[in-house]
């Protein structure tokens, strides 16, 4: 899934590729928000991306995408 996330007064978005389902990301925003800490997610490599609660201006949640395998797929 993608994850795209808007950190204020900074022109450019944070984008990350994650194996971490919708209901997880959407948790730890939640908890991030509510604590006043940051938010700590994992991409698809391992590593993880820190922002802090009160720097996040948005978070965007992708669709899940399937893997493809194959060739020519369209």
């Amino acid at each position: 899934m993608e994850i795209t996330i808007g950190v204020r007064n900074v022109a450019r978005e944070i984008s990350l590729e994650s194996t971490q389902s919708p209901e997880e990301v959407v948790a730890a925003v939640d908890k991030a928000l509510a604590g006043s800490t940051s938010l700590v997610l994992q991409d698809d490599k391992g590593r993880h991306v820190i922002v802090p609660a009160d720097a996040l201006g948005y978070v965007e949640l992708g669709p899940v995408e399937q893997r493809r395998v194959g060739i020519g797929l369209v």
